[in-house]
């Protein structure tokens, strides 16, 4: 493979890396929310939502480790 074309997976890994370092923050945010939610609350809609946004940016940051993985095997 060119050097060319493996600095632009490069820069592809890092994007997406920067992507996941952003995703991780946001998960955590919505988990200290979460987390927080006062016990009467608990079955609302609301907290619903919120556990379902933590699992969905869980499946997210896989796909998002998966996709760095196999630009990185790309660019070896």
């Amino acid at each position: 493979m060119k050097a060319e074309r493996r600095k632009a997976l490069q820069d592809v890994v890092d994007k997406l890396e920067e992507a996941k370092g952003i995703l991780e923050d946001l998960k955590s945010d919505e988990e200290d929310y979460h987390d927080n939610v006062p016990e009467n609350l608990q079955s609302s809609d609301r907290y619903y939502t919120s556990e379902s946004a933590i699992e969905n940016m869980d499946t997210a940051l896989s796909n998002l480790e998966d996709a760095i993985s196999a630009v990185t095997d790309a660019a070896e």
